[in-house]
């Protein structure tokens, strides 16, 4: 190659790069479609749509919140990483995006590879919630019931994969307990059957149990957390309610297809988290019992890596196997 050929070689590289700059930060130039994972009404619902609109006023162009629900998020999940890497196909998906390498052995994606890791939106205790007609006051009360009649409570989740089902798996192996795990469509689902009995108890995300516990409707057995929810101030935690250690965390993350170009997979970071940031999304959050995140793509990457780890941990010792 010649200086001649070079010098156009290396312009052309120059103005692509250029090119590819200017587009993210004009980025978006039309509407977004944000894939939630889950139901309406569950928690990575309510906090994406929460998000959504914000980013909408931010970006000055809407963002279009779709529900694609079923198979733990799965579905949700692989039409973002078929979509074009151009930011305007994203996912909100719930910490089961980092559980279901452990559940499912024929996944139509690489959880780690076919994704471009984007940001925290927030994270939240559960709440242990059982209908009124337990009777149950505590952990222990559910541990008793459960020890006395092995195999016979029926406990549900937000579907197998769930963050939801994630936390009764940690239970289970902490109290050694021996329940059925039903698996429900979505968070809604599950609160519904929990309160007419149908079910026992429920992991309900604490922004999705709050109205229902506060109301009187349903019994708020503990919070998963390591610390109290400053919502629930009476309601303890399982560490203080004799299985020290307990610690679950629901999360709501976002994400784009592979190969998003780096300058763009950082603006809508900036962006996301500058939402976050805003006095009125912060405020709304906080009082449904979400924590804004604050990561930036390098921490959010090494969090999910390492979440992707704990969670397939946490299964194996279950005696789950992936199928």
């Amino acid at each position: 190659m010649d200086l001649r050929q070079w010098g156009k070689w290396t312009a052309a590289i120059a103005c692509a790069v250029f090119s590819a700059a200017a587009a993210a930060q004009n980025f978006p130039t039309k509407p977004v479609r944000l894939i939630i994972s889950f139901t309406p009404g569950s928690s990575t619902d309510i906090v994406g749509r929460a998000v959504a609109a914000k980013l909408s006023e931010l970006w000055g162009q809407p963002v279009v919140a779709e529900n694609r629900v079923g198979a733990g998020g799965t579905i949700g999940s692989k039409l973002v990483a078929d979509a074009a890497p151009d930011g305007y196909t994203l996912l909100a998906n719930s910490s089961a995006h980092v559980a279901n390498p452990g559940i499912y052995a024929n996944m139509p994606y690489d959880t780690l590879r076919d994704f471009t890791n984007l940001a925290l939106l927030g994270g939240g205790p559960n709440v242990l919630m059982v209908g009124t007609a337990t009777g149950w006051k505590g952990v222990k009360d559910l541990v008793a019931e459960a020890k006395a009649n092995p195999g016979k409570l029926n406990f549900s989740s937000a579907g197998i994969g769930s963050g939801t089902h994630f936390n009764l798996e940690k239970l289970k192996i902490t109290a050694g307990i021996d329940v059925v795990h039903v698996p429900y469509k979505g968070t809604p689902e599950a609160i519904q059957d929990t309160i007419a009995g149908r079910v026992c108890c429920y992991w309900a995300p604490l922004n999705a149990a709050l109205p229902h516990v506060t109301g009187g409707k349903a019994v708020a057995l503990a919070v998963s957390s390591a610390k109290r929810s400053a919502l629930l101030p009476n309601v303890p935690t399982v560490a203080e309610q004799g299985f020290p250690g307990f610690d679950y965390t629901l999360w709501v993350g976002l994400w784009g297809p592979a190969n998003l170009p780096a300058d763009l997979a950082n603006k809508i970071n900036k962006d996301v988290l500058t939402a976050l940031s805003s006095p009125d999304l912060k405020d709304r959050l906080t009082k449904l019992g979400t924590e804004p995140g604050t990561l930036t793509i390098p921490e959010f990457t090494a969090f999910v890596r390492k979440e992707v780890s704990e969670t397939q941990r946490i299964l194996q010792a279950a005696g789950i196997k992936p199928q």
